[in-house]
């Protein structure tokens, strides 16, 4: 099973097999935004930075933006949330993902939180 790294502004980040990861919003996020009714995704090709703003996501309670959880080049999105972005709501850690990056500097995971962090990090919210 590939590992999964979180953020604190609650992104996750999944490992993949071919040396990719895949990023969204966290349940918790996506629980606190209520309702998802329009995303807003990076284009392939786009390179982004650790921490800067590279899409975002509506609800029908506000807008936020998601940031990119390490430096790299949008690979891939997730064109099925452009059709349905309650996908966020029914799978936000499945299916509901929002973007693929190659990363620039593939170690630079470990700066983020495991599964066990994040949850600790949730409790001290």
């Amino acid at each position: 099973m590939p590992q999964t790294y979180f953020t604190k502004d609650h992104e996750w980040v999944r490992l993949e097999a071919d040396g990719l990861v895949t990023v969204g919003i966290t349940d918790h996020a996506q629980e606190a935004l209520g309702d998802i009714v329009f995303v807003e995704l990076p284009e392939s090709g786009r390179s982004v930075a650790k921490g800067e703003a590279c899409a975002v996501v509506e609800s029908v309670k506000a807008a936020s933006d998601v940031y990119a959880p390490l430096t790299g080049t949008v690979a891939e999105q997730n064109a099925a949330l452009t059709d349905d972005p309650a996908l966020v709501n029914k799978s936000a850690e499945a299916e509901g993902w929002f973007f693929r990056l190659r990363l620039a500097d593939p170690a630079a995971v470990s700066t983020l939180m495991d599964l066990g962090a994040y949850k600790e990090y949730l409790a001290g919210l």
